[in-house]
């Protein structure tokens, strides 16, 4: 299985790989328009095997329907009317699957803890998010989002007049701190293909892994 200790170490020795690939010049995906300068993709954070396990085991789990697309929820519950986060949303641990991956983050120095909340969104085709930015009263300073099972195009926004695409491919890590992560809005359109420049993507289906740290009422900034 893909958390096993076994694989928990090969993943720790190719940590210099990884952190290699944060340094990858953006121009090397493709991109149009403006785009923030503080985010970064990590091409194939994960392998093709990895991505089955991981697929296999996120839908062995429960589903919610809440959303107009499927979502699962780990640590802690975001609650979406209410926008906010609190003591009585936690709901256990991250799943076993979920733990390597927490802790390649933080060796990685993406995160400066362990995250220890993850949302799950399942996207099929034609089907997206609106543009957002991630409570910054609720979350810690850094989002990382892992995509399995498709590419996609994710488009960015200042609110003003600076806004552009990029292709998230699938296995890749995206990363988003300071402005990208707390001033710019990022979002999916609804739509069957993408087409960025002259790349044009057909879409299928699309697991998005978000990982987060939880800012509590009663707890300090992380």
């Amino acid at each position: 299985m893909f958390y096993t200790p076994d694989k928990g170490r090969q993943m720790h020795s190719q940590l210099d790989i990884f952190a290699a690939a944060r340094n990858l010049q953006r121009e090397q995906l493709e991109r149009s328009g403006d785009l923030p300068a503080d985010f970064f993709i990590v091409p194939h954070f994960i392998s093709s095997a990895e991505e089955r396990e991981l697929i296999a085991a996120i839908d062995a789990a429960e589903w919610s329907s809440v959303l107009k697309r499927r979502v699962q929820q780990y640590g802690y519950r975001y609650d979406y009317k209410a926008r906010a986060v609190s003591d009585r949303d936690r709901i256990g641990e991250i799943p076993q699957w979920a733990e390597p991956l927490a802790e390649r983050l933080v060796a990685c120095e993406y995160f400066a803890k362990t995250p220890d909340q993850v949302i799950v969104n399942e996207y099929e085709p034609g089907q997206g998010i609106s543009a957002h930015t991630d409570r910054t009263t609720c979350f810690g300073p850094v989002i990382a989002s892992l995509s399995l099972g498709s590419n996609v195009v994710m488009d960015f926004t200042d609110g003003h007049d600076r806004s552009g695409s990029v292709v998230l491919p699938r296995c890749s890590l995206l990363v988003l701190t300071g402005d990208s992560r707390s001033t710019w809005r990022h979002g999916i359109a609804q739509r069957r293909r993408d087409i960025v420049n002259s790349t044009t993507i057909q879409r299928a289906r699309r697991l998005s892994l978000t990982f987060r740290t939880v800012l509590l009422s009663d707890a300090p900034p992380q």
